[in-house]
């Protein structure tokens, strides 16, 4: 079974001169190691083959260039061939994906992992490229398809941003379903998103940029827009100076703009509510510049000139926007009564409160767009969906914060989803199912999870996180040290945890990651003073009123949910949702810091094959089984493949899988019966399957064909002798009316005429028999009353 599928494998190989490098499927490896599996993936990047298997998951190199397989072309091969026919590549696991859920009538997902500028984003505009190519048509389904494209370019705008390891990173997490009709047409689409990282709007490290719409805006605006919004140099916002960096190579900041209005235009939202977006973008860098002196232990809007623009863009009062950055309301208890007081801000509280203003605008404002995508492509019932989860890549920096924290949180629980699955799960199931099995050693990282998320016994550092905020005060003086403290009381001895004099240290599957424990809880606390809403919601503008609907006598009563907290929630939700699907996975290296081409660091790419276990990924699918299936489902997929199972196998599920199995020919040590399941051992003994299964479909798809064309022929045929008759219809000099009559055929009685009735049995039908005179080539008649029949 094997040898013949690789032979089959090698002759179209050499059919389309494709020139082979290292090793396609990493379970063919001779030697399992790290070092082996750097030099095969090392051998194929420079030869600018960018994609390797390891059974069914993806391992995906960023080339950091414009590869030049992804066509048309390359659509049309990869669209219903089986993984084998053809070059690892992401349309085939996305044609895979797809056929999948038409066939099993299951959602699917991908999972799309690896670290920061690794290629996740650009797999994920592949792979909804792929689907919308490959998917049905219509009105209805075009405009669908139109916005999940559109929607890339604009959550890119308003999502992502240049920073020291990648050009267009991903600032927040999303999880994208396409919706599909029973026909496979994709009809909806839902956009989940998390975990934004508004901190960016206020400030970034060197060599990093603000979030993409900012100089979009500042270079694409036409003059009026400029005018109106008051646009001037990057290098002239407080928001945007900060780490000296407005340009990155390859990009086209102008065009890019174009193309996000387009992609409004496209989504639906409103002319009205396109222009007040951009008041808001503008009105931030605006709000920006605003700076505070202190003046007597109270902080003083430096400059009050600088007040009048951005509460024009946002429709409020210059005089009030004033009073609400150096002042708040706080409620008093005194004497058993509740009262509310007006507080003065210092400086560092003045300015704190300015760009916590700005970061609400502006994750209000992305959650808009988000929304308006749900709206325009939700269905309100769902059948089928592909998701595809594209989320920022693990982080280490020179220094860590909050953001990195949580990043790298939902990071570790993407690979315990990967760890749950693929190797843990797969094991187990073993187990379960009494298949014979050598277990396989590996790193289990839900011990790191625990360490983040535990809520007791012993609590985790986000518990331990929300309970120092629940305590603080205001502006959470003292508050990142008393956290250091409570963390080493609480999980001190943990074998992932360390701490040092300002920070904590987190032994994650990724490596070592050092937190600076600075504002720490202040971004946890992630809190909006009623003063700024209440601000918003006095906006003369309706759009800008609608992004604060909070009601403020009912909210006040409740504790305001933490950063972390939220993120915990979203981060189990996800894993809750992707565990209802049938999983797949691309796995994304970053070959070099350089962002060059054929530039290949191999610490770097070793660094990445250890943490995210591909050596064990490879001995465990050497080891075990390439496929599994419960016995009904495996039935319901190759039934076609016998006259005893189709329509309908009458017996047990087990002896109809054993007959399918043995009417294949399939050598007994490639496949176990477990107890409700049977393993198939070798991708190559699913591949016969598979191929007989379509040899199947392709004989009857040709018996249907044939009598089509056999059906259009006569009824062809019938219309041309209707039409001929009309063409002669009283057109002849005698008998006028001879065409019209009813035609008989046969006119010599063969049924009546036994030594004429040897002609039946060789011919299904009898068009046409007559007595007929036979001439000789001197046009003497040599028989006469013979007989014709065609």
């Amino acid at each position: 079974v094997g040898s013949s599928t690789l032979q089959r494998c090698k002759y179209h190989w050499q059919s389309q001169n494709v020139k082979q490098s290292g090793v396609d499927d990493m379970v063919l490896l001779s030697k399992i190691s790290e070092d082996a599996i750097v030099e095969n993936l090392k051998k194929r990047f420079m030869d600018d083959f960018i994609f390797t298997y390891i059974g069914s998951v993806l391992i995906s190199v960023n080339p950091f260039k414009q590869m030049p397989y992804f066509t048309d072309r390359e659509i049309e091969l990869y669209q219903g061939a089986a993984q084998y026919e053809n070059p690892p590549h992401i349309y085939a696991l996305t044609d895979n994906m797809y056929r999948n859920m038409m066939i099993d009538q299951e959602n699917q997902c991908v999972i799309i992992s690896g670290e920061s500028g690794a290629g996740k984003t650009v797999a994920a505009k592949y792979i909804m490229g792929y689907i919308s190519k490959v998917s049905g048509g219509g009105d209805k389904v075009q405009h669908v398809k139109d916005i999940i494209l559109q929607s890339n370019p604009l959550l890119e705008a308003f999502g992502n941003a240049k920073t020291v390891r990648n050009n267009n990173s991903s600032r927040f997490g999303k999880y994208f379903e396409i919706q599909f009709s029973r026909g496979g047409e994709p009809d909806g689409g839902k956009i989940s998103n998390f975990l934004l990282e508004k901190s960016r709007v206020v400030s970034q490290n060197e060599n990093e940029r603000n979030f993409h719409v900012y100089y979009q805006l500042i270079e694409g605006a036409n003059p009026q827009q400029k005018e109106g919004l008051g646009i001037m140099t990057p290098d002239y916002y407080y928001y945007l100076n900060q780490s000296g960096t407005y340009k990155v190579d390859g990009t086209n900041d102008s065009k890019d703009f174009q193309e996000t209005m387009e992609a409004m235009h496209v989504i639906g939202i409103p002319e009205a509510h396109r222009a007040q977006a951009l008041q808001i973008i503008a009105g931030i860098l605006h709000l920006g510049n605003i700076s505070f002196i202190e003046a007597g232990n109270y902080g003083q809007v430096e400059s009050t000139d600088l007040l009048a623009f951005p509460a024009y863009l946002l429709g409020v009062d210059p005089t009030r926007l004033q009073d609400k950055l150096t002042s708040r309301k706080m409620d008093s208890k005194w004497g058993g009564k509740s009262e509310s007081i007006d507080v003065t801000l210092n400086q560092e509280q003045a300015t704190y409160t300015r760009d916590a203003l700005a970061k609400a605008l502006y994750t209000r404002l992305f959650d808009y767009l988000v929304e308006a995508i749900n709206k325009a492509i939700q269905k309100p019932h769902e059948e089928y969906s592909i998701g595809v989860l594209d989320i920022y890549g693990f982080e280490i920096f020179q220094r860590n914060g909050f953001e990195q924290f949580c990043i790298n949180f939902v990071n570790e629980k993407l690979q315990q989803i990967f760890i749950e699955l693929t190797l843990k799960a797969e094991q187990e199931e073993y187990v379960q199912e009494g298949i014979k099995w050598t277990p396989i050693e590996y790193f289990n990282n839900k011990v790191v999870c625990d360490l983040i998320e535990n809520k007791l016994n012993p609590p985790g550092i986000m518990s331990v996180l929300d309970d120092v905020c629940a305590t603080m005060h205001a502006k959470g003086e003292g508050a990142d040290g008393t956290l250091l403290q409570k963390l080493s009381a609480a999980v001190g001895t943990h074998e992932h945890f360390n701490s040092w004099n300002s920070g904590f240290v987190i032994h994650h599957y990724a490596g070592k990651v050092s937190y600076e424990i600075n504002g720490f809880c202040e971004r946890n606390r992630d809190v909006l003073f009623t003063d700024l809403i209440e601000l918003m919601q006095s906006s003369e503008h309706a759009f800008i009123c609608s992004l604060f609907p909070e009601n403020l006598n009912t909210d006040k009563k409740s504790r305001p949910t933490t950063a972390s907290c939220k993120i915990k929630k979203q981060a189990n939700d996800l894993v809750n949702t992707l565990m209802k699907c049938t999983p797949h996975y691309i796995r994304c290296i970053k070959p070099n810091e350089t962002k060059r081409p054929k530039d290949w660091e191999e610490s770097r790419a070793k660094h990445q094959v250890e943490y995210l276990g591909l050596r064990e990924n490879i001995r465990v699918r050497r080891a075990g089984y390439a496929y599994r299936r419960v016995f009904n489902k495996f039935l319901q997929r190759y039934a076609i493949l016998t006259a005893e199972t189709w329509p309908c196998w009458r017996g047990g599920e087990q002896q109809g899988v054993l007959h399918l199995l043995r009417s294949v020919n399939m050598d007994t040590d490639q496949y176990q019966m477990g107890r409700s399941k049977v393993f198939v051992k070798a991708p190559e003994s699913l591949f016969l399957l598979e191929e007989m299964r379509e040899r199947k479909f392709d004989t009857f798809a040709r018996t249907i064909q044939k009598a089509w064309r056999k059906y259009i022929a006569r009824r062809k045929y019938e219309q041309m002798r209707e039409d001929a008759s009309d063409i002669l219809y009283n057109s002849k000099e005698r008998r006028r009316n001879s065409i019209n009559r009813n035609f008989v055929g046969d006119y010599l009685g063969l049924e009546q005429r036994p030594e004429l009735r040897q002609f039946l049995a060789k011919r299904e039908r009898v068009d046409f028999a007559d007595s007929v005179n036979k001439f000789d080539r001197r046009f003497k008649v040599s028989s006469v009353n013979g007989s014709f029949c065609g």
